[in-house]
Parts: structure tokens; sequence; C-alpha cells
């Protein structure tokens, strides 16, 4: 690829200061006494910020120089080349999988950049790498990430992560767990996390005050504002999210699986903190649940191979969902034997 047209890919995909730098090195390499305008025209910086680029370079050890004259210009020392891209054939399988799975997370939003990625590498990997690559992607698969639909979240995850990058306010309609009206929000979002097969924006709530976390595939509607904010320079993400997550209330739950059923709780051990076996076959197992209805719904999912047995409003709450629905299929056959 020409190096203007590697320039351009890279400005567009990744428009900092780290990326020009690479470019900058790249173009120095290929030509020396290279005019400061024509370099900065590459880039598609001042001259102004090129010289400071030259500083940071010089900063990091990579040498540029300037000669005067009508054939002078910025050249790299002689001799100075980029290192290598040396991966070993674990760290080459690494980076592809990562690929792919930027393409499992995001969907069409980088699956293109995620493919052209991959593309790149492979070119330039020697064939032990690329072996390893190719057996990396046809064994080591991941999948089934999303619980909801990822190409109906694409539009609004879209304005979100341009939303994120630009630090501008939105505004959404979002329908929370607790009510069935959507209600509308400003909101600045400082960053989008993947969890649990969701997708969750975190940012400053206005109509809250606080720090909130918005499930994406609750948003009915996502408006981009023009108004810009700053995130607060104490903010870390990732001591956000375990104090935020570690902090959910949590219920403990009792279950037992009759003998019949042992084999599913057996087979779902991942879910459990804790599995006792009976003497009868029968197995006893400790979950913790986010809330009543939560632990409801598991209880129900496995049929009447189970039964709660705590907290007493646990087995209330399932009690009275199996008298309702009961209750409604009951209905259903008076009717029709009415009919008949």
């Amino acid at each position: 690829m020409p190096i203007r047209d590697l320039a351009a890919a890279l400005e567009n995909s990744m428009p900092n200061t780290a990326t020009r730098l690479i470019t900058l090195i790249l173009l120095l390499q290929r030509q020396s006494n290279q005019k400061a305008s024509d370099l900065a025209a590459e880039l598609g910086v001042s001259v102004r910020t090129l010289h400071r680029y030259f500083l940071d370079l010089n900063e990091m050890g990579i040498p540029v120089y300037s000669e005067r004259g009508p054939y002078g210009g910025f050249s790299l020392v002689r001799g100075y080349k980029m290192p290598p891209l040396v991966l070993t054939p674990e760290e080459a399988a690494a980076v592809a999988l990562g690929t792919g799975m930027v393409e499992e997370l995001w969907g069409q939003l980088y699956r293109e950049a995620a493919r052209g990625a991959l593309v790149k590498l492979e070119n330039i990997l020697p064939d032990e790498q690329r072996q390893e690559v190719a057996w990396a992607r046809r064994s080591l698969i991941a999948t089934g990430m999303h619980r909801a639909n990822l190409d109906v979240l694409a539009p609004i995850l879209e304005k979100l992560r341009r939303a994120v990058r630009e630090h501008r306010r939105v505004t959404i309609q979002y329908r929370s767990s607790t009510s069935p009206h959507p209600e509308s929000r400003d909101l600045d979002p400082y960053a989008l996390v993947h969890r649990w097969g969701w997708w969750y924006a975190v940012g400053y709530c206005h109509l809250r005050r606080e720090l909130r976390t918005f499930r994406v595939d609750r948003m009915e509607g996502l408006n981009l504002t023009d108004r810009v904010f700053q995130i607060p320079a104490s903010f870390n993400i990732r001591e956000f999210l375990e104090k935020e997550w570690k902090s959910e209330p949590q219920i403990q739950v009792r279950l037992r699986f009759d003998p019949e059923g042992a084999h599913i709780a057996q087979q779902n051990r991942a879910y459990w903190e804790a599995m006792e076996v009976q003497p009868d076959g029968a197995i006893l197992v400790t979950m913790n649940a986010p809330d009543l209805n939560w632990a409801a719904s598991t209880v129900m999912a496995y049929g009447t191979v189970i039964e709660a047995l705590d907290p007493p409003e646990l087995r209330r709450t399932v009690a009275e969902w199996i008298e309702a629905i009961a209750w409604k299929y009951a209905k259903e056959n008076i009717h029709e034997r009415k009919n008949n």
C-alpha cells in the first residue's frame, strides 16, 4: 500500500497523535529530505503541529534532523529503521482472535475494520505464525455473546460510540425494568460496556444527577446533541464498574433438584455458588440472584424437577406465579368446553 494511502487509512481509522507519529516515521523512513509543508499536508496537520511531532519523536529517542538549502528537508538519522513486527505464534493467534472478538461484539460497526486488520496482519506474518492464526481461527471460536439483536442495536450503538468519542450529550428515551413507559433522559456518556451479553452506556444522568448505567437495548430512541461535556479527571471506568456491580443488591437462593433432575444441576454447575449431593440422589444448590423475579424465573425455567427452598418470599412468589399461570390455562379449558 502506498504511504499516502496508509496514512489516510490510519487517519480515518484512529485519528490521534500516536497514529500520526507512526505515519510520520513511515514517511521519513521511505524518503529523506522532505519539506515540512509536504509532511504536514500528508498528515493533515499544520506545520507548527508537525514541528511539535518532531520534538515528540526526539524525546522518544527517534532522531530527526534537518538540512538547509533547496534540496534540504527533514530526515531520520541515517540507518534508523522502525523495528520489525516480531510476534510469537501464540501472540499472532491472540491478535487474530482479538479481531474476531471485536467483530462479534460490535457487528457491522467494526466488521470491516476487524477484517482489514486481520488481512494486514496475515500479509506480514511468516508461515509459522500464519499457520497458527489459521488453526486458531478454525478451532478457537467465540460466538453468541449477545442476548439482544445486535443489528437492531447498531444505529444506537453507533451514535453512542460517536457521543463517547466526541464528548457530546445525548437525549434518550429509556424504559427501565420498573417502568412500563419510556422516560426522557439527558445523558453524558462516558463509556460503553459489554457484560453478560448486554451492552451498557455508563455516564452522568442529568435527571438523577449522578453516574448511572443504562442498558442499550432499553433505549427506544436516542438523539445526539451539540452540547459537549468533560469527563471528570477522577473518573475511572474500571473502578466504577467494580464498585457498581459489587454493590448490586443480591439475595441468596437455595434450590433443590429432584433425583430425576440431578443431571441438570450437574450440567449447570457454573451457575451455583455451592452444590451438595443428598443421600437420595437429589442435589441442593445455592446461588446469588439480583432480585426475586430473576430468581423465580430461574426456578420456573427448570420445570417440575426443582423446588425453591429459601428465602420464604421466593417460595411465595413462585407459588403465586404457578397459581396465576394455572388459572389462565384453566380458563382456556373452560372456554373450550363451553364452545364444544
